[in-house]
């Protein structure tokens, strides 16, 4: 079968599309036409060597994708051959077929396309772990979330406007701010034009944000930590500027804020049948139309690294969606 492989750590530009032997499903796991696949930052992380687990080369990259199942192992339950569905794993989405967990799969809604399908699962599930089992955010709450245009930060921003945060969303761009605008924030703060600090105390009458996301890490999460709201809830979620922040913990200790640490993947792993009930809950929101993944472009299979590269240069606005079938 034909497959992205990355055989090294040296980022999208050594990719290679191959023919590989097809992958056979484990007991717990089954086996999946791959029709679309989405391209996460950490998916580049990964090739690259930057993330904090290596698999071992020769491997596939791809986090997330959907697809119809073909076979399943002899501990499965939940699927059959036939199910329409989607799926997160570490590797392995950058093929025709893949292996994935049961407890990492959901069953697809009807009318629920696979190119969507496939970018739920990680954008909006690092989203809604975060706000709901993490933050407990509460509507009316005001959330202020970095890297707003990215794929989880527009997940965030779609996931706080349905449960009634106001949201004030940052991008590192001007061009980002009507899309986070159109999914549901209310105000748009530029953190590489404007004074952080001084936007923050202005949207919220100088008491601080509820819930701080931040997806970008280094300078921008060390201003965070000095406009909380007393009692807040600060995420780190991810460090897209390669910087990992460092704070002063008399801050937190002066206004009784936690800082929260966010990493959905090891959640999922200790926590399976309470991350199966996240999928499906997410699922359904998408079929009834009430969170709206953003496709940015669908590419085809060979381009992997094109789309990484444009993920690594912040030119992407939501997902890129490899379509495979």
């Amino acid at each position: 079968m034909k497959a992205v492989l990355c055989s090294s750590f040296t980022g999208p530009a050594d990719l290679r599309l191959s023919e590989i032997d097809e992958p056979r499903p484990a007991g717990d796991e089954i086996l999946i036409d791959v029709h679309a696949a989405s391209v996460s930052f950490m998916d580049q992380l990964m090739v690259s060597g930057l993330y904090q687990m290596r698999p071992p080369t020769p491997f596939v990259p791809g986090t997330e994708a959907s697809g119809i199942v073909v076979a399943v192992g002899d501990k499965v339950t939940a699927f059959a051959p036939g199910d329409r569905v989607a799926c997160s794993s570490w590797t392995g989405g950058y093929a025709e077929r893949m292996t994935a967990k049961e407890s990492k799969s959901v069953r697809l809604p009807d009318g629920v396309a696979f190119e969507a399908a496939a970018t739920v699962l990680h954008n909006y599930g690092t989203a809604y772990y975060a706000l709901v089992e993490r933050a407990r955010a509460q509507a009316g709450e005001t959330v202020f979330i970095t890297g707003a245009a990215g794929g989880v930060g527009l997940a965030a921003v779609d996931l706080g406007r349905h449960f009634g945060l106001r949201v004030v969303a940052g991008v590192g761009s001007d061009d980002k701010a009507a899309l986070v605008r159109g999914y549901g924030a209310s105000e748009i703060v530029n953190y590489r034009s404007e004074d952080l600090r001084d936007r923050i105390k202005s949207i919220t009458s100088g008491q601080g944000i509820d819930v701080g996301f931040d997806n970008v890490g280094g300078a921008v999460f060390e201003q965070m930590a000095r406009l909380m709201k007393w009692g807040g809830r600060l995420l780190p979620i991810g460090f897209a500027s390669g910087e990992i922040p460092q704070v002063p913990m008399n801050l937190p200790l002066l206004k009784n804020y936690s800082i929260i640490g966010v990493f959905v993947g090891a959640w999922a792993e200790r926590f399976s049948a309470e991350a199966a009930r996240m999928n499906v809950t997410l699922m359904q929101l998408l079929a009834d139309g009430r969170i709206r993944p953003h496709i940015d472009r669908v590419l085809p299979l060979e381009e992997a690294g094109d789309a990484m590269r444009a993920v690594a240069n912040r030119t992407v606005q939501g997902r890129i969606v490899l379509k495979i079938r």
